[in-house]
């Protein structure tokens, strides 16, 4: 099965809203590719003016979270009924700052891909390991467990939907990045488990990303393994760089 790329910027904390703006304009000229699915990630307060600023581009509106709630008395949190009146159309749930900084745990990233996928979103699942645990050797254990609790009353037809975004934790900010065959063995991991759960007409479907300092100089390889379906990007998305990364192929 021929899966499509998916090349996915998480913006983090960075940018107000004009300065999103102005990046948005910035890329636009970079980042057409037909061949691949370009998303930013951006932070809550920059979605209505990016929306705004990517009409009539190729680019695909995401946002960096979610509650798993429809509404209520949450603080500070958004709905998935909010995203989707913004336009929005992937979330990120699970990513590892979030877990680290924020309590998240893989229970409520289930909670949360449940609700996404019941109001229709295109989630981006995160997952990855520590460097304590990948000297452990206990990876692929780790990794095999944040995707069953993840995918719990998930359908197989539901799970097709779904983005994996595979992040070593100890290659994410820190300029290290998983060697191309060290990324290949974890992603097929991945789908195995995938088809573990689903069966392979599932696991051939889902689309896996690499993250971890993936850059303009290293997406090449990255993206010419077999069970690497894309990346989720982090500093580079903010520099012209992200374009080369959208047009690894040309």
């Amino acid at each position: 099965m021929s899966r499509k790329k998916i090349i996915a910027g998480n913006w983090k904390m960075n940018k107000t809203p004009s300065e999103a703006v102005e990046l948005v304009n910035t890329l636009k000229p970079l980042v057409q590719n037909p061949d691949v699915d370009v998303v930013y990630c951006v932070p809550a307060i920059d979605i209505i003016p990016v929306k705004k600023a990517l009409e009539g581009s190729n680019v695909h509106l995401g946002a960096e979270n979610v509650y798993f709630e429809d509404k209520g008395a949450y603080t500070g949190e958004i709905s998935p009924a909010m995203l989707k009146d913004a336009g929005v159309e992937y979330v990120i749930i699970g990513h590892s700052e979030r877990r680290q900084y924020f309590a998240e745990t893989d229970q409520t990233v289930n909670k949360k891909l449940l609700k996404l996928l019941e109001n229709g979103f295109r989630p981006i699942v995160c997952c990855g390991e520590t460097l304590e645990q990948r000297e452990a050797g206990i990876t692929m254990d780790w990794i095999r467990m944040q995707i069953k609790i993840a995918f719990h009353g998930v359908s197989a037809e539901e799970a097709k939907g779904v983005v994996i975004a595979y992040e070593p934790i100890w290659a994410i900010g820190t300029g290290k990045t998983a060697t191309a065959a060290q990324a290949e063995e974890v992603c097929r991991g991945i789908r195995e488990t995938i088809a573990d759960l689903y069966g392979t007409d599932t696991a051939e479907a889902v689309r896996i990303q690499y993250g971890g300092s993936m850059n303009a100089g290293n997406c090449k390889e990255l993206l010419a393994q077999p069970d690497i379906d894309g990346g989720l990007i982090g500093g580079a998305a903010l520099k012209p760089d992200f374009g080369t990364i959208v047009n690894y192929n040309k």
